[in-house]
Protein backbone atom coordinates (compact mmCIF):
# COMPACT_ATOMS: atom_id res chain seq x y z
CA UNK A 1 0.00 0.00 0.00
CA UNK A 2 1.27 3.52 -0.45
CA UNK A 3 0.41 6.37 0.85
CA UNK A 4 1.32 9.57 -0.75
CA UNK A 5 1.63 12.74 2.11
CA UNK A 6 -0.57 16.22 0.14
CA UNK A 7 0.02 18.15 3.49
CA UNK A 8 2.03 21.14 3.28
CA UNK A 9 4.36 21.42 5.97
CA UNK A 10 3.72 24.36 8.42
CA UNK A 11 6.54 26.45 9.07
CA UNK A 12 7.34 30.14 9.87
CA UNK A 13 8.20 30.49 6.30
CA UNK A 14 5.86 29.10 4.54
CA UNK A 15 3.60 31.01 1.52
CA UNK A 16 0.16 32.19 3.32
CA UNK A 17 -2.85 33.97 1.45
CA UNK A 18 -2.17 37.75 1.84
CA UNK A 19 -4.14 38.61 5.55
CA UNK A 20 -3.92 35.22 6.95
CA UNK A 21 -0.48 35.03 9.65
CA UNK A 22 2.51 33.59 9.11
CA UNK A 23 2.85 30.93 11.50
CA UNK A 24 5.00 30.84 14.79
CA UNK A 25 6.36 27.98 16.80
CA UNK A 26 7.25 29.07 20.14
CA UNK A 27 9.47 26.84 22.41
CA UNK A 28 7.61 27.11 25.79
CA UNK A 29 10.04 24.02 26.68
CA UNK A 30 12.89 22.45 25.80
CA UNK A 31 14.68 18.96 26.71
CA UNK A 32 18.29 20.95 25.47
CA UNK A 33 17.92 23.65 28.10
CA UNK A 34 16.97 21.47 30.97
CA UNK A 35 13.42 20.91 31.09
CA UNK A 36 11.98 17.73 31.42
CA UNK A 37 9.84 17.73 27.53
CA UNK A 38 9.89 19.54 24.37
CA UNK A 39 7.03 21.67 24.09
CA UNK A 40 6.13 24.37 22.03
CA UNK A 41 3.18 27.13 21.48
CA UNK A 42 1.74 27.04 17.85
CA UNK A 43 0.14 30.61 16.39
CA UNK A 44 -1.27 30.42 13.12
CA UNK A 45 -4.58 31.00 10.88
CA UNK A 46 -7.24 28.62 10.41
CA UNK A 47 -6.67 28.59 7.02
CA UNK A 48 -2.96 27.89 7.01
CA UNK A 49 -1.30 25.60 4.87
CA UNK A 50 -3.61 22.61 3.69
CA UNK A 51 -6.45 23.76 5.21
CA UNK A 52 -10.74 22.94 4.87
CA UNK A 53 -13.24 25.57 4.70
CA UNK A 54 -16.83 25.59 6.82
CA UNK A 55 -19.52 26.77 5.21
CA UNK A 56 -19.35 29.27 7.95
CA UNK A 57 -16.44 30.72 6.71
CA UNK A 58 -18.38 32.57 3.89
CA UNK A 59 -21.83 32.02 4.75
CA UNK A 60 -23.03 33.84 8.06
CA UNK A 61 -25.54 31.22 9.17
CA UNK A 62 -22.94 28.57 7.43
CA UNK A 63 -21.78 25.01 9.29
CA UNK A 64 -18.57 25.18 11.79
CA UNK A 65 -15.70 22.93 10.92
CA UNK A 66 -16.38 20.59 13.39
CA UNK A 67 -19.91 19.93 12.44
CA UNK A 68 -18.72 18.76 8.88
CA UNK A 69 -19.70 15.24 8.11
CA UNK A 70 -16.40 12.95 8.11
CA UNK A 71 -18.05 10.33 5.19
CA UNK A 72 -17.45 13.58 3.15
CA UNK A 73 -13.84 13.92 4.24
CA UNK A 74 -12.72 10.43 3.82
CA UNK A 75 -13.63 8.01 0.50
CA UNK A 76 -13.01 7.57 -3.31
CA UNK A 77 -11.34 10.27 -4.96
CA UNK A 78 -10.26 10.62 -8.91
CA UNK A 79 -6.93 13.48 -9.02
CA UNK A 80 -7.45 15.35 -12.39
CA UNK A 81 -4.86 17.08 -14.42
CA UNK A 82 -6.24 20.40 -15.09
CA UNK A 83 -4.14 22.30 -18.26
CA UNK A 84 -6.23 25.50 -17.61
CA UNK A 85 -4.47 29.08 -17.48
CA UNK A 86 -5.76 30.78 -14.95
CA UNK A 87 -9.69 29.86 -14.59
CA UNK A 88 -10.85 26.19 -14.50
CA UNK A 89 -14.45 26.22 -16.52
CA UNK A 90 -17.01 24.33 -17.01
CA UNK A 91 -16.15 23.32 -20.51
CA UNK A 92 -12.78 22.24 -18.80
CA UNK A 93 -14.34 20.04 -16.75
CA UNK A 94 -16.45 18.28 -19.42
CA UNK A 95 -13.44 17.60 -21.42
CA UNK A 96 -12.18 15.44 -18.63
CA UNK A 97 -14.25 13.19 -18.77
CA UNK A 98 -15.29 12.71 -14.83
CA UNK A 99 -16.97 9.58 -14.06
CA UNK A 100 -20.32 10.30 -13.07
CA UNK A 101 -19.83 8.00 -9.54
CA UNK A 102 -16.75 10.75 -8.61
CA UNK A 103 -17.99 12.55 -5.23
CA UNK A 104 -14.33 13.83 -4.21
CA UNK A 105 -12.50 15.36 -6.81
CA UNK A 106 -9.18 16.76 -6.63
CA UNK A 107 -7.23 19.41 -9.50
CA UNK A 108 -3.82 19.20 -10.22
CA UNK A 109 -2.50 22.32 -12.29
CA UNK A 110 -0.05 24.25 -12.82
CA UNK A 111 -0.20 25.51 -9.29
CA UNK A 112 1.42 22.79 -7.99
CA UNK A 113 4.93 24.42 -9.18
CA UNK A 114 4.20 27.60 -7.29
CA UNK A 115 4.85 25.48 -3.97
CA UNK A 116 8.23 25.84 -4.43
CA UNK A 117 7.99 29.59 -4.53
CA UNK A 118 8.60 31.22 -1.12
CA UNK A 119 6.15 33.82 -1.07
CA UNK A 120 2.50 33.88 -2.07
CA UNK A 121 1.80 33.92 -5.67
CA UNK A 122 -1.14 35.68 -7.50
CA UNK A 123 -1.40 33.92 -10.60
CA UNK A 124 -2.79 30.91 -9.49
CA UNK A 125 -5.02 28.43 -11.49
CA UNK A 126 -8.08 28.49 -9.39
CA UNK A 127 -11.82 27.71 -10.47
CA UNK A 128 -15.00 29.49 -12.45
CA UNK A 129 -18.28 30.52 -11.46
CA UNK A 130 -19.78 28.22 -14.15
CA UNK A 131 -17.33 25.25 -13.11
CA UNK A 132 -18.79 25.42 -9.19
CA UNK A 133 -22.26 25.26 -10.61
CA UNK A 134 -21.03 22.59 -12.26
CA UNK A 135 -20.02 21.10 -9.30
CA UNK A 136 -22.63 21.22 -7.43
CA UNK A 137 -25.21 19.52 -10.24
CA UNK A 138 -22.80 16.67 -10.83
CA UNK A 139 -23.54 16.05 -6.78
CA UNK A 140 -19.79 16.27 -5.85
CA UNK A 141 -19.07 16.61 -2.11
CA UNK A 142 -15.50 17.25 -1.85
CA UNK A 143 -13.48 19.95 -3.81
CA UNK A 144 -9.78 20.25 -3.66
CA UNK A 145 -6.81 22.38 -5.15
CA UNK A 146 -3.13 22.70 -5.13
CA UNK A 147 -3.20 26.43 -3.72
CA UNK A 148 -4.40 28.42 -1.37
CA UNK A 149 -7.87 29.30 -2.90
CA UNK A 150 -10.08 28.17 -4.86
CA UNK A 151 -11.55 31.78 -6.13
CA UNK A 152 -9.10 33.47 -8.03
CA UNK A 153 -7.31 36.51 -6.66
CA UNK A 154 -8.61 39.81 -5.94
CA UNK A 155 -12.17 38.30 -7.11
CA UNK A 156 -14.88 41.33 -5.75
CA UNK A 157 -17.43 38.72 -4.83
CA UNK A 158 -17.05 35.49 -3.66
CA UNK A 159 -19.38 33.19 -6.08
CA UNK A 160 -17.44 30.18 -6.13
CA UNK A 161 -16.88 29.55 -2.43
CA UNK A 162 -20.71 30.51 -1.89
CA UNK A 163 -21.83 28.28 -4.69
CA UNK A 164 -19.91 25.49 -3.21
CA UNK A 165 -20.31 26.01 0.28
CA UNK A 166 -23.96 26.25 0.12
CA UNK A 167 -24.60 23.19 -1.45
CA UNK A 168 -22.11 21.45 1.56
CA UNK A 169 -19.14 20.71 -0.78
CA UNK A 170 -15.99 20.47 1.40
CA UNK A 171 -13.34 22.87 0.31
CA UNK A 172 -10.23 21.76 0.59
CA UNK A 173 -7.14 24.42 -0.54
CA UNK A 174 -3.41 23.91 -0.23
CA UNK A 175 -2.92 20.38 -1.28
CA UNK A 176 0.12 19.01 -2.35
CA UNK A 177 -0.11 16.83 -5.68
CA UNK A 178 3.47 17.56 -7.26
CA UNK A 179 4.12 13.97 -6.46
CA UNK A 180 1.20 12.68 -7.07
CA UNK A 181 -0.29 10.75 -10.98
CA UNK A 182 -3.61 11.54 -11.84
CA UNK A 183 -5.80 8.80 -11.28
CA UNK A 184 -8.24 7.21 -8.55
CA UNK A 185 -7.30 6.91 -5.29
CA UNK A 186 -8.82 6.77 -1.40
CA UNK A 187 -8.62 10.63 0.56
CA UNK A 188 -8.57 10.89 4.13
CA UNK A 189 -8.81 14.52 4.45
CA UNK A 190 -9.62 15.45 9.05
CA UNK A 191 -9.57 19.00 9.97
CA UNK A 192 -8.43 19.73 13.27
CA UNK A 193 -12.12 19.87 15.87
CA UNK A 194 -12.21 23.84 16.71
CA UNK A 195 -15.08 24.42 18.21
CA UNK A 196 -17.23 26.86 16.22
CA UNK A 197 -14.03 26.81 13.12
CA UNK A 198 -14.42 28.86 10.35
CA UNK A 199 -12.35 26.29 8.24
CA UNK A 200 -9.04 24.19 9.93
CA UNK A 201 -5.09 22.97 8.75
CA UNK A 202 -5.88 19.27 8.02
CA UNK A 203 -3.71 16.11 7.36
CA UNK A 204 -4.53 14.69 3.75
CA UNK A 205 -3.07 11.71 2.37
CA UNK A 206 -3.80 9.50 -0.81
CA UNK A 207 -3.87 5.78 -0.87
CA UNK A 208 -3.49 4.23 -4.24
CA UNK A 209 -6.03 1.88 -4.75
Amino acid sequence: MKVHDISMTLCPYMPVYPGEPQPIIQPLSQIARGDVANVSLLTLGSHTGTHIDAPCHFLADGQTVDKLALDALVGPALVVQAQAAQEITAADLESLAIPQTTERLLFKTRNSELWGKERFQTDFVSLAADAARWLVERGIRLVAIDYLSVERFGAEFFEVHETLLRAGIVVVEGVDLRRVSPGPYFLACLPLKIEGGDGAPARAVLVEL
